[in-house]
C-alpha cells in the first residue's frame, strides 16, 4: 500500500469518526428525552392525580384542598445533586416571590424517612415545609423515574407545566409559567 492511498483512507475514517462524534450525542439526547417523556405519567393538560402527603412537622396535605390555587409539586432527595442545586434558589425565587399570591410550594421527598430529611434541613438551614413520601407512593402517580420533577398544577386542578432535572434556563421558564397562571 502506498503512503498516498494510506494517508487517504485515513482522512476518511478520521472524517468519518467526527461525523459519528457530532452525530451521536445529539441522538443521545433525543433517546434521553423520548425516556424522560415516556417516564412522565402525567402531562399538561390531564388533571393531576390526588394525594395526602405527610409534611416533616406531622400535618397533612391533601392536594385537592388546595383548588383554587397554583401549586408546584416538587420531587426530589437529599442525595440528589440537581436538587440540591434547584434548592438552592427556592426561597428566594419560588417562595418569597409569590409570597402573598395564591400559591403553594409543596416539595415531596422521594423515598426518604422523616429522619434523613430532617438532618438534611437542619444542615442546609431550610425553614419551608417539606412532604414525605417513604414509598413513593405519591411519586408514582406521577412518574416512573428521575428527579427533581416539578410539576405546576393550575386553579382548576390541572397541570400546566412539567420538569425534570434542574437547569436555569428551565427554572426560569417554570417561574414565567406560574406568574403567567397567576394573572
Amino acid at each position: 500500500m502506498n503512503i498516498k492511498n494510506f494517508s487517504r483512507k485515513a482522512y476518511i475514517i478520521l472524517a468519518a469518526i467526527a461525523l459519528i462524534a457530532i452525530a451521536a450525542p445529539e441522538s443521545i439526547m433525543a433517546q434521553d428525552r423520548a425516556e424522560i417523556e415516556a417516564t412522565t405519567l402525567v402531562k399538561p393538560g390531564q388533571k393531576a392525580p390526588d394525594f395526602t402527603v405527610e409534611m416533616v412537622d406531622g400535618q397533612k396535605v391533601t392536594l385537592s384542598s388546595l383548588k383554587g390555587k397554583i401549586v408546584l409539586i416538587n420531587f426530589w432527595a437529599t442525595w440528589c445533586p440537581p436538587c440540591r442545586e434547584e434548592f438552592k434558589r427556592v426561597q428566594k425565587d419560588i417562595i418569597d416571590h409569590f409570597k402573598g399570591q395564591d400559591f403553594v410550594f409543596l416539595p415531596i421527598s422521594r423515598g426518604e424517612k422523616k429522619a434523613t430529611v430532617d438532618q438534611f434541613r437542619d444542615k442546609q438551614g431550610y425553614t419551608f415545609p417539606m412532604g414525605l413520601d417513604p414509598t413513593q407512593e405519591i411519586y408514582k402517580k406521577y412518574a416512573a423515574n428521575y428527579i427533581p420533577r416539578n410539576f405546576v398544577v393550575g386553579k382548576d386542578g390541572k397541570i400546566i407545566y412539567v420538569s425534570v432535572g434542574y437547569e436555569a434556563s428551565e427554572f426560569e421558564a417554570m417561574i414565567k409559567a406560574i406568574e403567567a397562571a397567576l394573572k
